[in-house]
C-alpha cells in the first residue's frame, strides 16, 4: 500500500549547511508531504490485498460487469441477488470447486456482501461499496459445507440468505477467516500501548545522551549515540498513527518543507542526523539537538493520555515493513549515516512485538501463521549479516547478489503480513 503523503525525489542533490563542509552525494530528500507512516494502505486497497494474498477476492465501489469477458475465464458463473429482501436468491444449484458469484445488487442502497461458512460464521469472499443497480464478481473455491451469503446494506441491518450445502466432494474450500471484532482486538491493543510507553521512556534516556554530546561539542560520540536512539523509535512503527504531529517533529524528513534542508520544519533525528554526518559545527546542531530531545520528552510525558484505536491494530502489523520496502531499502530516508539496514532491522523487531500481541486472535485464524515466523527468522538473518559489530552495511556498498537477497526476503514478508491486516480487519456482523 504506497503511502500517497509522499511525493517524488527532488530535482537536485541536498546542499550542505552553511558553514559545514560540502556534502558528498547522498540520496536526494522527499518532496511533497512531510513523512508521515499512518496512510500505508487505504481502506480500498487493504481489501485488494486481501483478495490477492489472503484468497478473500473482494471488490470495491460500483460499475457494472462486463458478462462476456467474466464467462470468458471458463469458470462457472453464478448470478445472486443482493437485497434485503432476496439476499442471495439465484443460488439453487451449488456446485463445489472454483466459481464465480455475480452479485447483482437490486436494492436503492449500497451494501456490503459476504458469503459465509454457516456453522463457524468464516468468511470465504466479500464485495463492499456494491452500488444500487451494479453488477460485481465474486470468485471463490468451495468444497463441502453449509454456506450462505449475508447482505449489509448501509444504514441497515444484515440481512443472512437462505443456507445452500455442497456435499460429495474432494474439492478443499480456499481460504476463510472468522471475522475479529473490535472487543476482541481490545486486549492487544491495550497490551502493545504499555509496551510503548516504556520505549518513550527508554527513548528519551538515549535522546538525552545524544543531547549531552553535542551540547559538549563531542560529535564522534553524538555519531555513535544517534543511531541507539534513532533506532528505539523505529521499533514503535505501529504507533506513529496516535503520535500525531510528534511523528513529524521527531522523525520528519525534508519532504514538502520549502526551504528542504534548510526550512526551519526540518526538525528531529533527520535534521541532526545530516548535520552530523555532513560537517556542520557544533554550534549549529545544538538547537536541533535540543529541540529532538524537548519533542521526545513531550512524547513521553503526553502518551499515557493517548488511545491507539483498536481497528488499526492489525493494518499497522503488514503497515510498518510496507514503509520500509518503499522508503528505507530505497535509501530515500538516509540523511547521511548509511544506517538504512539498522533502521529496516528495528522495524522488524517492532513488527515482532506487535504479532506477538495478535497471535492469539491469528493462530486461529491463519493458518500460515507459523509460516510468518519463519519467513521473519529469515528477513532478520539476512539483516544480520550486514551488521559488523554495531557497523551497518550502507545500501549504496550491498553487492547484486545482497542486495537482490534483502529484497527477496523483506518483499516476500511484506506479501504474507497482508494477512494479518487482512484476517484482522473488523467487519460488520449485523
Amino acid at each position: 500500500m504506497p503511502d500517497t503523503a509522499r511525493g517524488a525525489a527532488a530535482d537536485a542533490e541536498p546542499s550542505p549547511i552553511p558553514g559545514s563542509e560540502p556534502a558528498p552525494p547522498t540520496p536526494e530528500p522527499l518532496t511533497g508531504r512531510r513523512r508521515t507512516r499512518t496512510v500505508l494502505l487505504a481502506a480500498g486497497a487493504l481489501v485488494a490485498v486481501a483478495a490477492v494474498v489472503a484468497g478473500v477476492l473482494a471488490a470495491r465501489g460500483s460499475g457494472s460487469a462486463d458478462r462476456k469477458s467474466t464467462t470468458a475465464d471458463g469458470l462457472p458463473h453464478t448470478t445472486v441477488e443482493v437485497a434485503t429482501a432476496g439476499c442471495g436468491s439465484g443460488w439453487t444449484h451449488p456446485r463445489a470447486g472454483h466459481q464465480v458469484f455475480e452479485l447483482h445488487n437490486t436494492s436503492s442502497t449500497a451494501a456490503e456482501v459476504y458469503l459465509t461458512d454457516v456453522k463457524t460464521g468464516a468468511v470465504h469472499g466479500e464485495v463492499e461499496g456494491l452500488a444500487p443497480g451494479t453488477v460485481r464478481p465474486l470468485g471463490v473455491t468451495l468444497g463441502n459445507g453449509s454456506y450462505a451469503f449475508k447482505c449489509l446494506p448501509d444504514d441497515g441491518d444484515a440481512v443472512t440468505g437462505p443456507t445452500v450445502r455442497i456435499t460429495g466432494s474432494k474439492v478443499k474450500s480456499g481460504p476463510a477467516a472468522v471475522p475479529v471484532t473490535q472487543q476482541e482486538l481490545i486486549p492487544p491493543t491495550l497490551g502493545y500501548q504499555k509496551w510503548i510507553q516504556a520505549r518513550t521512556v527508554e527513548l528519551a534516556r538515549k535522546t538525552d545522551v545524544l543531547r549531552a554530546d553535542v551540547d559538549r561539542g563531542d560529535l564522534a560520540a553524538a555519531r555513535t549515540a544517534w543511531l541507539p536512539a534513532h533506532l528505539v523509535y523505529e521499533r514503535m512503527g505501529a504507533a506513529y498513527g496516535t503520535f500525531g504531529d510528534s511523528d513529524g517533529a521527531i522523525n520528519g524528513t525534508t519532504a514538502g518543507l520549502a526551504g528542504g534542508l534548510h526550512d526551519a520544519g526540518f526538525t528531529g533525528f533527520h535534521r541532526v542526523e545530516y548535520g552530523l554526518w555532513h560537517g556542520e559545527p557544533a554550534s549549529g546542531l545544538r538547537g536541533p539537538a535540543d529541540q529532538l530531545a524537548k519533542d521526545v520528552h513531550a512524547l513521553e510525558s503526553s502518551w499515557p493520555s493517548q488511545r491507539m484505536d483498536p481497528s488499526d491494530t492489525g493494518l499497522r502489523a503488514h503497515e510498518i515493513l510496507e514503509n520500509t520496502v518503499q522508503f528505507e531499502l530505497t535509501g530515500r530516508t538516509d540523511y547521511g549515516s548509511g544506517t538504512n539496514l539498522a533502521t529496516a532491522r528495528a522495524n522488524l523487531d517492532g513488527t515482532r512485538v506487535l504479532l506477538g500481541f495478535l497471535s492469539p486472535l491469528l493462530k486461529t485464524r491463519d493458518a500460515g501463521f507459523a509460516g510468518l515466523g519463519t519467513w521473519m527468522d529469515r528477513a532478520q538473518h539476512t539483516l544480520d549479516g550486514l551488521d559488523h559489530s554495531g557497523t551497518w552495511t550502507p545500501l549504496r556498498r550491498l553487492t547484486r547478489p545482497q542486495r537482490e537477497k534483502v529484497d527477496a526476503d523483506l518483499g516476500g514478508l511484506v506479501e504474507r503480513l497482508a494477512d494479518v491486516a487482512a484476517l484482522t480487519d473488523v467487519r460488520r456482523t449485523a
